[in-house]
């Protein structure tokens, strides 16, 4: 089976062809906002972070900015930091030159001579990447070349009867056809991890999936918290489900029963084929930024109460097995679920038309965020501002 993509410098493949005006701290994302309003093809997102922070939390935040600039879908980056911030240009342009060689330009907000001479200088370098872009054309690519993130949000028990395990059937088919499919939100392996450790490939990998369950857990209760307090939402609980284990049993569906190859670290380049996991929030939009600054092309996104949920750098493909959720938000929805739970469809059959439909996407079909705009992220983090 078989896609269009884009062959890019560094050997990847990406789905999508953007121009990422990269925010390097909080004190540059206006500005990044205003240059890709003014550049076709181009995208940005609002970056919170990049100054104020100690060393382990800028981290995440230079493994997520250097991971999205290396994302295959991204042709080339212009990076714009204010100057003065924690994340220092050198330092940010350093980590995105280790992931890739793909096209980069930077501009400095004090060097540059303020706001309005720097959105001038970074819309002609966008530009000039935007009109060598262009002349990219889709390119036929094996399905091996994707990387796959699956993720849950406002989960309901349909989430576990149904649209998780079709993730789970859709993850054991990509991995068949050596593709590589993404498994994350630490905090929902709470009560199942021993179930996850069963099916590592070797006792590394089991050792490290205990590690990061019972790490994540701990540096809550270093500061008095318990996640179980935040976890599952109101939303959750409305829904059905009514504890973190039971949320947990659910979750772990979406790596379906392949052999599980590797543990990365939030926001590192996946390296590994097959089922993986990525060490993520189950925060949403930081679980999914993780995933795509691994490497990610396209994400695959459950939810049973219905999420809008998107990424500026890749296509969020929405499915839910909840019919009324899918009548009710159908403008947000990519796919239905729900005909396991009734019968009317088998969970091959649905598992063969999703594959189809990642695969539609992967060649260039916009998916329900993507056409709607939206592009909100977050990223994890360690501790409070400094």
């Amino acid at each position: 089976m078989n896609f269009y993509g884009y062959k890019r410098p560094d050997g990847k493949v990406g789905i999508r062809n953007h121009i990422l005006i990269l925010p390097a701290s909080v004190c540059a994302s206006d500005t990044t906002r205003i240059v890709a309003s003014q550049v076709e093809g181009a995208v940005t997102f609002n970056n919170q972070n990049g100054c104020s922070q100690v060393a382990s939390d800028q981290q995440f935040t230079m493994d997520v900015m250097a991971g999205f600039a290396a994302n295959p879908n991204i042709y080339g980056t212009v990076v714009i930091s204010l100057g003065c911030e924690n994340c220092q240009m050198d330092l940010v342009t350093k980590a995105i030159e280790e992931r890739t060689n793909k096209p980069l330009k930077t501009v400095i907000i004090q060097e540059a001579g303020g706001t309005l001479k720097t959105i001038e200088k970074a819309v002609r370098y966008a530009k000039e990447m935007a009109e060598e872009a262009s002349m990219l054309r889709r390119e036929e690519f094996p399905i091996s070349e994707l990387i796959v993130g699956t993720e849950c949000g406002g989960s309901d028990p349909t989430s576990g009867l149904a649209s998780n395990p079709l993730v789970g059937a859709l993850s054991d088919r990509l991995v068949e056809h050596g593709s590589t499919s993404i498994l994350s939100e630490t905090t929902e392996f709470i009560g199942a991890e021993h179930i996850l450790a069963r099916r590592a490939k070797n006792e590394e990998v089991r050792d490290r999936i205990y590690d990061i369950v019972h790490r994540y857990e701990k540096a809550l209760q270093l500061v008095g918290e318990e996640v179980r307090e935040g976890n599952p939402s109101p939303g959750n609980k409305a829904g059905g489900l009514t504890t973190l284990e039971e949320k947990s049993l659910g979750c772990i569906h979406k790596g379906g029963h392949s052999v599980i190859n590797a543990v990365f670290d939030y926001a590192k380049p996946v390296t590994e084929k097959g089922l993986v996991i990525m060490d993520t929030p189950g925060n949403d939009p930081s679980s999914v930024a993780g995933m795509i600054a691994g490497g990610a092309q396209i994400v695959v996104f459950t939810t049973g109460r219905g999420t809008p949920t998107g990424n500026p750098i890749a296509p969020v493909i929405k499915i839910t097995g909840n019919k009324i959720t899918y009548k009710n938000m159908e403008d947000n929805m990519d796919f239905d679920a729900s005909p396991v739970i009734y019968g009317t469809k088998t969970m091959d059959e649905l598992a063969d038309e999703l594959l189809g439909k990642v695969v539609e996407t992967a060649s260039g079909k916009l998916s329900k965020a993507e056409s709607l705009g939206y592009m909100e992220i977050a990223i994890a983090r360690v501790c409070n501002y400094v």
